[in-house]
């Protein structure tokens, strides 16, 4: 479709009698009115551009080539490696060092490559298809530490920066150099990569097949190595707040690498990832890799569970003297421990830690131990908070969780509202149109222009502008200073209420506690518990809900992870339930 130009003809359409016209890729004028085709076609003028073409009539004319208009030859797997190159650039601005890309991330790609047999192998899976030359499959080759250039000269696309040390030397070549030539000669009409059909279709075993969502895995997997302050549930709030590429992605494609067809399904997503997705896509792409043992997670590490503990009750506004006890807990149960923290792919039973919902399983553990959440002692210890901070308004105040349960029931309300709208206004159409095929292309590109009318029609008869407000990346969600007289913040609130002393050291008074969960399920079940909120008291399903909010998790898989922590805490309790099964039993 070129309006430019269709300008010079000036007729008046037979059904609509409109002046506005446009080119189909037949170089014949259609309406964009009516979308009415007229026999009439574009008079080539200058045919000495055109060799070996016979020019019959006016009305057989040919339509002039535009730049890119066919565009590239180009595989899928360099799409993902575009899509890849660009969450790394995200990551980078957000404060990531640049090793996470320039190292990392490009050697994991590169190593995926290969077990996959795209590239760096003796035989890749794309040498049937046009001829290239591949480096052979030995150890000067597919070394980590060599870092050649990846597949194509225009995707990026290398992940390693010009002028770095590690350019490759002269007996190094590309896997699979990108071929300038016209698309038509070899691509197929039903997508606009080269094999965006078979690659639809491919279901080799024991190949991890690449999708959008398995590159949050990769860049989670890359910032678990360079043990980065950014958790999974932060990974994935920065891309549902635009920070970093994932549901259209492919608009950032350059403009050669043309997609349709096909590639609709490979590169289009109409879904939020969610963490237990892309959790399960992480371990499953680090055993597939055969990846070395991670770095160790030491207390020194932001993942370690004292800091993130440190990190979440400053976020859900609780008193800091709780992180005395919420190191007290990592210590007893030994989740600190660097073998337990640690992610070891290659291990036989593979799995890595969830830090960021161990971290808030622990604080809920710690506010069951302090207030026991049966709708009736926190509310008790609540009266006896407020009674003495009325009386001592001079002195350091007692934490009273009845207000703190207000303060935060609203922030959290307010919070959860803007989130459900923000999803709602979301628009899931991107501006850059996908067609099923090129015959398509100028009826959905007008479908576009139409839409994009009507929204702004509808916005100015509204007397509104629509602006999607992006926020500014932060690791907090809440703010809470002292003074705010809207918010009170509890960070400098103390426990005497729920302490007691017992000698030299401090006991809760509270001396009672209720498992989460009394019977843990069989290990053919995919989960370790269940969950049913009607099962539980309103203070607990209050916590578990702001906490899973805060993650953007399940409810379930919060409090799985609370019961693992008891189960840790209290051995004793478990077993004796344990012997008392086994002797009913024997009685049986």
């Amino acid at each position: 479709m070129d309006l430019e130009e269709a300008k010079e003809f000036k007729e008046r359409c037979t059904q609509c009698a409109a002046v506005s016209w446009g080119l189909t890729d037949e170089g014949k004028y259609y309406c964009t009115s009516c979308h009415n085709v007229t026999e009439r076609s574009k008079e080539v003028i200058n045919t000495g551009d055109i060799p070996n073409t016979k020019i019959q009539a006016i009305n057989r004319g040919l339509k002039r080539k535009r730049k890119f208009e066919k565009g590239w030859d180009w595989y899928v797997c360099e799409g993902f490696q575009q899509i890849l190159y660009q969450q790394a650039e995200a990551l980078k601005t957000l404060g990531v060092g640049p090793e996470l890309k320039n190292e990392v991330l490009h050697n994991f790609w590169k190593r995926y490559l290969q077990k996959s047999k795209q590239a760096y192998c003796k035989n890749p899976v794309y040498t049937s298809k046009r001829k290239a030359t591949v480096l052979e499959d030995n150890p000067s080759h597919s070394d980590w530490d060599s870092e050649p250039d990846l597949l194509s000269d225009f995707s990026c696309p290398s992940f390693v920066e010009s002028g770095t040390d590690s350019k490759p030397d002269g007996h190094t070549q590309k896997p699979f150099p990108i071929s300038r030539t016209s698309q038509s000669e070899t691509a197929s009409i039903c997508s606009g990569s080269l094999d965006g059909v078979t690659y639809s279709l491919q279901k080799e075993k024991g190949i991890v097949k690449m999708t959008v969502p398995r590159t949050l895995a990769f860049c989670y997997l890359s910032l678990l190595w360079q043990r980065e302050t950014i958790t999974l549930s932060d990974l994935l709030r920065f891309v549902e707040e635009g920070h970093i590429p994932y549901i259209h992605a492919f608009q950032r494609f350059p403009e050669e690498m043309k997609l349709y067809g096909r590639d609709k399904g490979i590169f289009a997503i109409e879904s939020w990832p969610t963490y237990e997705d892309i959790y399960k896509k992480t371990i499953e792409i680090g055993k597939f890799l055969d990846l070395p043992r991670f770095p160790d997670i030491t207390e020194d590490c932001y993942l370690h569970p004292n800091i993130l503990c440190m990190k979440y009750l400053m976020e859900v506004n609780l008193p800091d003297e709780m992180n005395d006890l919420t190191c007290q807990v990592v210590k007893m149960t030994g989740i600190g421990e660097v073998d337990f923290l640690t992610f070891d792919p290659i291990a036989k039973m593979a799995k890595t830690v969830k830090y960021d919902v161990q971290a808030v399983a622990v604080i809920v553990v710690v506010l069951k131990l302090l207030f026991l959440l049966d709708d009736n002692l926190e509310w008790t210890l609540s009266n006896i908070a407020e009674k003495y901070n009325e009386k001592n308004k001079e002195d350091k105040p007692w934490f009273d969780f009845r207000k703190w349960y207000q303060v935060m029931k609203r922030s959290i309300d307010e919070k959860k509202q803007k989130w459900e709208e923000a999803r709602a206004k979301y628009l899931w159409k991107s501006e850059k149109p996908l067609y099923h095929s090129s015959i398509d292309k100028a009826v959905v590109y007008k479908r576009r222009e139409m839409v994009v009318n009507l929204q702004k029609q509808f916005s100015t008869l509204v007397d509104s502008v629509p602006t999607v407000e992006k926020k500014r990346p932060s690791s907090f969600q809440f703010n809470w200073t002292e003074g705010d007289s809207t918010r009170t913040c509890f960070h400098g609130h103390g426990l005497q209420g729920i302490l007691k002393k017992k000698g030299q050291s401090l006991t809760t008074k509270n001396s009672l506690y209720w498992l989460s969960t009394q019977k843990f399920c069989r290990s053919y079940c995919k989960h370790v518990t269940t969950y049913e909120e009607s099962n539980f008291s309103r203070s607990y399903q209050f916590i578990i809900n702001l906490f899973s909010f805060l993650l953007r998790i399940k409810t379930s898989s919060l409090h799985e992870e609370v019961s693992l922590i008891e189960k840790r805490l209290f051995k004793a309790k478990y077993s004796k339930t344990k012997k008392k099964s086994r002797s009913r039993k024997g009685r049986k």
